[in-house]
């Protein structure tokens, strides 16, 4: 086992993020995906954005090719044995992550098994493993080339050791770790979903539009990107699915997913990914 390989488990945005950030950082990367056709575009997105910095000057040409070199991609799970991290981002259904969790869990007796989740329980997921102590989260933000926040969340089970491992992980990442909780939605996703889901009321109550709310933030509250935008960047399946994990974990009305927000979903109106959500898209 080797310090310097980390495993991918899911080669959508998050994922191709997380193993283009670990590629450039001079790490071995083996992405996995069920999907051939899937790893096939996370090549060719993770070779474009590296283009980009290279475009940029923040890397050089020899750099770029350096960490696609790097970058292996498979669709069998047990290629992953010998990675000393395994880092988890498959899409938010609890069923699918507890079950590549027990599979994980029996590659190997030494890898730390982290989960990008952004609001599912680790101490759930650490339950189903046979070495729950080397379970931990490590919660990344789209877009996780540019963005430097890790949340590294701790279940009932991590270790210290584990902990301090992935907060170093991070660290020789350039981002910075941000230690929190085991609890619904963690730090960031619990202030800032259900912000979204407020804005999505006040545009189904007819308060404003789209546009002026996201107006509004920005001037008004020194936004970057107003909330309404940022749900369509994020994915308006993942908040909804965000806002459904708060309101089970805490049992409070205030979490009620916006009904809007639900109908939005349930026409396939996902936001960027699906050229449509608060906003129209090419």
């Amino acid at each position: 086992m080797s310090d310097k390989t980390i495993g991918v488990v899911g080669a959508g945005t998050m994922g191709q993020g997380i193993a283009q950030v670990v590629a450039a950082s001079g790490f071995t990367v083996r992405l996995y995906d069920v999907a051939e056709e899937q790893l096939s575009r996370a090549e060719a997105n993770i070779d474009k954005g590296l283009s980009k910095l290279v475009a940029k000057e923040k890397i050089s040409e020899a750099d770029r090719n350096a960490a696609l070199a790097r970058l292996s991609t498979t669709t069998t799970l047990d290629t992953l044995s010998d990675c000393a991290v395994i880092i988890e981002a498959a899409p938010e259904q609890p069923e699918l992550k507890e079950q590549l969790f027990r599979d994980l869990s029996r590659l190997s007796s030494e890898a730390i098994l982290a989960s990008n989740t952004s609001s599912l329980s680790l101490t759930r997921l650490a339950a189903v493993c046979e070495r729950p102590e080397r379970v931990v989260g490590m919660h990344f933000f789209n877009p996780v080339p540019v963005l430097k926040l890790v949340e590294v969340i701790r279940a009932e089970q991590t270790s210290n050791e584990t902990v301090e491992r992935i907060e170093q992980l991070a660290i020789a990442l350039g981002k910075t770790a941000v230690p929190v909780g085991d609890a619904p939605g963690f730090a960031v996703n619990r202030l800032l979903v259900p912000m979204i889901n407020e804005a999505a009321f006040i545009v189904q109550e007819g308060t404003a539009t789209p546009e002026a709310v996201d107006d509004a933030m920005k001037l008004g509250a020194a936004h970057p990107m107003g909330p309404l935008a940022l749900a369509d960047l994020i994915g308006l399946d993942v908040c909804l699915a965000i806002m459904e994990v708060l309101q089970e974990g805490f049992g409070d009305p205030k979490y009620r997913p916006c009904p809007l927000l639900k109908r939005m979903v349930a026409a396939g109106y996902l936001g960027r990914k699906s050229g449509r959500g608060f906003y129209h898209y090419d």
